[in-house]
């Protein structure tokens, strides 16, 4: 059967002045297959290598991406609005981040060795297979470095379809890797959603995603009935509770530095900020006089907030914004978009929302700062607890006792007390309900990547 797409090219647009740059080909259904034959075939070597072996491989990659810091910085920016300075910090995480996942793997894949009078039995971790890899735009070297090395360090072979927002960094990105990588170990699709549909009808194993909801939902949906081992990272809302002894300064600045990180581009931004009646005021002039200091524009230059990636995601968001204005919601600062090319919008400080709004329901992904005030606690964690969002919750308070008491009742994957819920490294990264399957941050989470197979022989001592 020939398989036809509509879609032959993407559009690489430069959010800060809103025109393309570029045409990308879409990869074709023959392209894709033959890309899927060739991380089979691969795995057959690349699954048996010693990990000391990978690790050489992946060393030599580092030292590359080290090489590469301008080229791939520059591109982001290009691509998705990221200001500069923060595209540079991007790749120093990336390059961070992969020698975290050497420092598990060590622990992740260990063989266990268990014995009795008559047996022996190792249990020792073999691939999965191939993971279709899905990037996401919003950190487009982060998020395909995290999925990508977590697969191949694994013994896995990789189909790597970057966000079609960003295809020139994943392009560059995969560029690098497959010069050091055996031949097929990566492999490189381009497209949109009929490519990333196709890919999922192909001959791989395994789908890792970081991304939103609706694609998470429409993936599980189509390989559901393949039972195909699944990792997703998705969008979480994250909450802020300001209690009353709260110290003001210090949350203000947290709430307005993880509400616009990214341009509010972030799984882990704050898109819903509860603050106690008595300080509420306090609190929510402390965040505009800290919102009025930041600096908007050309993200090529010393700015902190870019535009954001796409025009159908800056319609989203001021679109939240205007419905939440007409149900009642009051805008204390912002809520415009500058005149001027480019996908810009003003970051915004909006209070007096509620479970009413878009702006507090769905996701937002953008720089709004949304507050409102909190009349009891307890109703505060029944809505958190409702909401099928479950991925970071922090507390903001000086009694430790009252804080955790409170993080015991909060039903999400990560609580944090008076600081960011990311926590200490080689903590899980880890959401609940709706914010994704399975984790990530840890030896225990590299395992996901792997599947534990017993090999069990006699006990000579006792034979």
């Amino acid at each position: 059967m020939v398989i036809m797409m509509k879609q032959k090219f993407v559009m690489d647009i430069n959010p800060a002045i809103g025109e393309m740059f570029q045409k990308i080909k879409c990869s074709s259904p023959g392209e894709v297959s033959s890309g899927v034959k060739l991380a089979r075939k691969a795995l057959k070597t690349w699954g048996c290598l010693q990990l000391r072996y990978r690790f050489q491989y992946i060393n030599k990659i580092i030292k590359e991406l080290r090489i590469a810091k301008d080229e791939l910085a520059k591109l982001i920016t290009l691509e998705m609005g990221k200001p500069i300075k923060f595209s540079n910090q991007e790749i120093d995480d990336s390059i961070n981040l992969i020698l975290e996942l050497m420092d598990y793997a060590e622990e992740a894949f260990k063989p266990k060795i268990h014995k009795d009078k008559s047996s022996i039995t190792e249990v020792i971790r073999a691939p999965i297979g191939i993971v279709a890899v899905y990037s996401s735009f919003s950190y487009p070297v982060l998020t395909s470095i995290k999925l990508i090395v977590s697969a191949i360090i694994a013994g896995n072979s990789v189909i790597y379809k970057p966000s079609e927002i960003t295809p020139l960094t994943g392009k560059t990105l995969f560029e690098i890797i497959n010069r050091i990588l055996p031949k097929g170990v990566i492999n490189l699709v381009q497209g949109g959603e009929e490519v990333s549909d196709y890919l999922l009808t192909t001959d791989i194993n395994m789908v890792s995603y970081i991304g939103d909801r609706d694609n998470a939902r429409k993936i599980n949906s189509t390989i559901a009935s393949k039972f195909h081992r699944v990792i997703m990272e998705l969008q979480g809302k994250d909450a802020m509770i300001v209690l009353k002894d709260a110290n003001i300064e210090k949350a203000a600045k947290f709430a307005v530095e993880y509400s616009l990180k990214n341009c509010g581009q972030d799984n882990n931004s704050v898109e819903r900020i509860y603050v106690d009646t008595s300080i509420f005021d306090k609190f929510s002039e402390s965040v505009v006089n800290l919102v009025k200091k930041i600096k908007v524009g050309d993200p090529f230059t010393n700015v902190d907030l870019g535009p954001l990636a796409t025009e159908a995601l800056r319609s989203r968001v001021f679109a939240q914004i205007e419905e939440a204005r007409r149900k009642g919601a009051k805008i204390l600062y912002g809520g415009t978009k500058p005149e001027v090319k480019g996908y810009y919008l003003n970051p915004t400080v909006i209070v007096d929302v509620s479970e009413k709004h878009d702006l507090i329901t769905e996701e937002t992904f953008g720089p709004v700062i949304s507050i409102q005030k909190m009349f009891s606690l307890e109703d505060v964690i029944e809505k958190i607890n409702r909401s099928p969002f479950g991925l970071g919750v922090s507390i903001w308070s000086q009694s430790s006792k009252k804080s955790y008491d409170i993080a015991t009742k909060i039903e999400c994957g990560m609580v944090s007390i008076n600081r960011p819920v990311t926590g200490v490294k080689g903590t899980p990264y880890i959401g609940f309900r709706e914010t994704g399957l399975g984790y990530s941050g840890n030896a225990e989470a590299l395992r996901l990547y792997t599947q534990p197979k017993k090999i069990t022989y006699e006990n000579i001592k006792y034979g």
